[in-house]
């Protein structure tokens, strides 16, 4: 049987695979196993509860917050709130649990629920396993005054935004910004926060409807944002997902600058205020060759970790880092905040643009993007990557003919038979063709 629980929480199609029954049932197992753990013992439980925009969260939220309260949690519920403020809050309020039904970037129909512990932290597999375990488990509910409390967290987003402004260094006086915000969770706070630092704002994705989340806007639909930045003359702008755990940003002619870039920026502006721990920063192995070289050029260590924001906090614990994140815009400030969290990302990175009075695209000059292709080879036996000789000795073959100026990486996919080619070259064209004759390779040598 397929473990529930994915890298992220539990996701699929809301209402097929994510349930108000399955809400209620995983809700009522996290409050019995966490009534059974000593920490908990002797005081009432708590727990923090969002979501996001999506029409199901509005009835799958309200399966959480009644199988939490028929276990004997008393429930703070947030409303709309992006997840990282759900995580914060959960911190802020020395709650026992978190807990954010989104389903981040992804379309409309689908939904998710991320559990986050006591400081809001993501949880341990084992803590995960735990919950799946007591699944349709019967078990005999509190009753009177035992049960849990059900009351509105009214100001949870003034609670956050108020978190958000005493993480910047300087203030945002004197730029223009625009946000759009994918009428998901940060269709508020966002605009509320980039304001209340002294920046004039313009919002696009700011009129979530239940419907439209993620729906051209955000950042996975980054051409609306493009084209509002050079309408309106501003300085940059700022995308977010559907939850608010990531940014991705566009310069004053329209240009997108990625994870990688930020983190670049970040990296840079963080060792000059003596806050990047170890001069080093958490990066993924798909992360941009370019990155990497403009950190050694400036004299920063990049620790490469598997894709996923997991791992690289993972990296980051273990480690004591302070900055980590992916190309695609998670980007994790581990003194401010425990996951991703878009609104700060953003927030950061335009006061440097304020600090240093250089525009975001000269700030993000300092790396510059390889092209990168990537293939996804199907119906193989992916297991079989690392060790096929034939599919290695091609591999380097391939490196020497990139002769340092680019790199390959083949990574098996953690949920389908695929193997994913990627390649980084000076032009595309060399990309493309290195990744393709890979890909053949591939193909015939591990097909099932």
């Amino acid at each position: 049987m397929a473990r529930l629980f994915g890298t992220d929480g539990v996701r699929g199609l809301a209402n097929k695979d994510i349930t108000p029954h399955l809400a209620l049932d995983l809700s009522i197992a996290a409050a019995r196993v966490l009534g059974q753990a000593s920490e908990f013992a002797g005081h009432g439980r708590m727990a923090i509860v969002g979501r996001d925009t999506r029409a199901s969260g509005e009835f799958l939220s309200a399966a959480v917050v009644g199988g939490l309260a028929a276990a004997g949690v008393n429930v703070y519920d947030a409303g709309v709130v992006p997840t990282p403020a759900v995580a914060f809050l959960t911190a802020d309020a020395n709650a026992d649990l978190g807990v954010m039904l989104t389903a981040s970037h992804n379309p409309m129909p689908d939904n998710g629920i991320k559990f986050f512990s006591r400081g809001g932290h993501k949880l341990a597999d084992a803590v995960e396993d735990a919950f799946e375990a007591r699944l349709g488990e019967e078990w005999q509910g509190p009753t009177g005054i035992d049960v849990g409390r059900v009351l509105s967290l009214q100001d949870g987003r003034s609670r956050y935004v108020a978190h958000l402004l005493r993480c910047l260094p300087n203030r945002l006086d004197g730029l223009k910004i625009v946000i759009d915000a994918a009428h998901g969770a940060a269709a508020q706070v966002s605009p509320e926060a980039f304001r209340a630092a002294g920046a004039e704002v313009r919002v696009i994705g700011a009129e979530p409807n239940g419907l439209n989340i993620n729906d051209g806007y955000g950042a996975t639909h980054l051409g609306m944002l493009q084209s509002a930045v050079v309408e309106h003359g501003a300085d940059l702008g700022i995308a977010h997902d559907g939850d608010a755990d990531r940014c991705l940003a566009v310069d004053h002619t329209g240009a997108e600058v990625d994870g990688d870039q930020i983190l670049c920026v970040l990296a840079i502006a963080m060792r000059e205020r003596g806050e990047l721990r170890r001069d080093t920063l958490v990066a993924t192995v798909m992360s941009n060759l370019g990155m990497f070289q403009a950190m050694e050029q400036e004299g920063i260590a990049v620790h490469k970790t598997a894709v996923g924001d997991r791992y690289i906090l993972e990296e980051m614990n273990a480690n004591g880092y302070s900055l980590g994140g992916e190309q695609s815009g998670h980007v994790i400030l581990l003194d401010h905040a425990t996951t991703g969290d878009g609104t700060l990302t953003g927030l950061l990175l335009a006061a440097r643009v304020a600090q240093t009075g250089r525009s975001l695209r000269e700030l993000a000059s300092v790396m510059t993007r390889l092209p990168q292709f990537l293939v996804n080879v199907m119906g193989v036996d992916k297991n079989a990557v690392d060790h096929n000789e034939v599919v290695q000795a091609a591999v380097v073959e391939e490196e020497k003919e990139l002769t340092g100026l680019g790199r390959v990486l083949l990574r098996k996919s953690g949920t389908e038979p695929v193997v994913r080619v990627m390649v980084e070259a000076p032009t595309r064209e060399q990309a493309v063709s290195v990744a393709t004759r890979l890909a053949e390779v591939v193909k015939t040598e591990l097909s099932l």
